[in-house]
């Protein structure tokens, strides 16, 4: 097949925000046509990743993973029609890659650019896979960088409404990992440890979570995990000079990802039935946990709905960043000459709710 055989516009979406090196082709129907994501395993050995060697690795291998996203969609760089990139949030010298190639490349071929916001890419990219994963909904994202919950009534529309005080939900996850000596990525490796575990034989605080608040307290909806990643140090010390953390270690994995899911999940349904809207959307690398998905879905019931990616669209991908694209440029959304990155992007359409 060629370019002339996908329905137009072609869209390419480039990601570079933090350690995915990732590059996507969607025809005019929204079909992912090509798509490549490049994990970078440099920062294995460092428990966590390295800014500079993640921007080191985004240059020296964007080039391939576009050619291979090319090759895979069956087309050419002058077939695509539009640029879409991660501007913000994320490591800045990992976002400048993506967004100079992709400034670069719309240039020389005289299309257009649009500068998407990572967080909002993660609302997308469910809807690639279901059509149906549209507004009005729920939204949980969570993330190594961020864990935010909103209620989208449109897109572009989404009210703030809780998010995290400290850690987001991966950091602490890929933490803990590393106070157990697990492997980083810490996701997976906690869930894979905890299937084995028992939670009940240490007991770990809900963070943030107690049965007094109610609706209009500060902290109802907000996150925090600096308090449980804490306690799981205490818990990781005293079996360390005991001598038992290598028993034990399946257990605490098992007990830190059901407070960590309970806390997620309670302060999710608090938004259900506030807003009185049963359909929830996850997104975000974290939003791939299996128990967290689960409990979100057991606590909705049979008269909710639940929307998630597939393991790969919940990871850091180019595909969302072109879907998100799409969605702004339709609202004549282009971005100038002067595009930048930014650490510290603005949510676009997010607000506070009304007092």
């Amino acid at each position: 097949m060629s370019a002339s055989d996908f329905p137009r516009p072609l869209v390419m979406g480039v990601e570079t925000s933090c350690d995915e090196t990732s590059v996507a082709v969607l025809d005019g129907e929204n079909r992912i046509r090509g798509h490549v994501i490049l994990s970078q395993d440099e920062h294995q050995v460092f428990g966590g990743v390295v800014p500079e060697l993640a921007a080191r690795a985004h240059l020296q291998k964007i080039d391939s993973v576009v050619d291979g996203a090319l090759k895979e969609a069956g087309v050419g760089l002058r077939d695509i029609d539009l640029f879409g990139v991660t501007a913000g949030p994320g490591l800045i010298g990992a976002l400048l890659v993506g967004v100079c190639w992709a400034k670069a490349a719309a240039a020389a071929g005289g299309r257009p650019v649009v500068g998407v916001h990572h967080m909002e890419a993660h609302l997308f990219a469910a809807s690639l896979e279901d059509a149906s994963a549209e507004p009005p909904f729920v939204g949980l994202l969570v993330s190594g960088g961020h864990t935010l919950l909103l209620h989208a009534e449109a897109w572009g529309d989404y009210t703030l409404l809780g998010q995290t005080r400290d850690d987001a939900a991966g950091e602490a996850f890929d933490k803990v990992a590393k106070l157990l000596g697990l492997p980083y990525p810490g996701g997976p490796e906690i869930q894979r440890a905890a299937e084995s575990g028992d939670p009940g034989r240490h007991s770990l605080p809900r963070p943030m979570l107690r049965g007094d608040q109610r609706p209009g307290d500060p902290d109802y909806y907000d996150f925090s995990f600096s308090g449980l990643k804490t306690a799981v140090l205490t818990c990781v010390q005293g079996l360390e000079e005991e001598g038992r953390l290598p028993k034990e270690r399946d257990h605490v994995a098992a007990a830190f990802q059901e407070a960590a899911v309970d806390t997620l999940a309670s302060k999710t349904l608090r938004a259900v039935e506030e807003t009185g809207c049963r359909r929830v959307l996850l997104g975000g690398g974290v939003s791939a946990n299996a128990p967290l998905r689960r409990e979100v879905a057991e606590r909705l019931g049979p008269d909710g709905r639940l929307f998630t990616a597939s393991p790969r669209l919940s990871v850091d991908n180019g595909a969302m960043v072109a879907r998100t694209a799409r969605f702004r440029f339709d609202r004549g959304e282009v971005a100038p000459p002067t595009l930048t990155a930014s650490a510290r992007l603005a949510f676009p359409g997010l607000s506070a709710p009304a007092a």
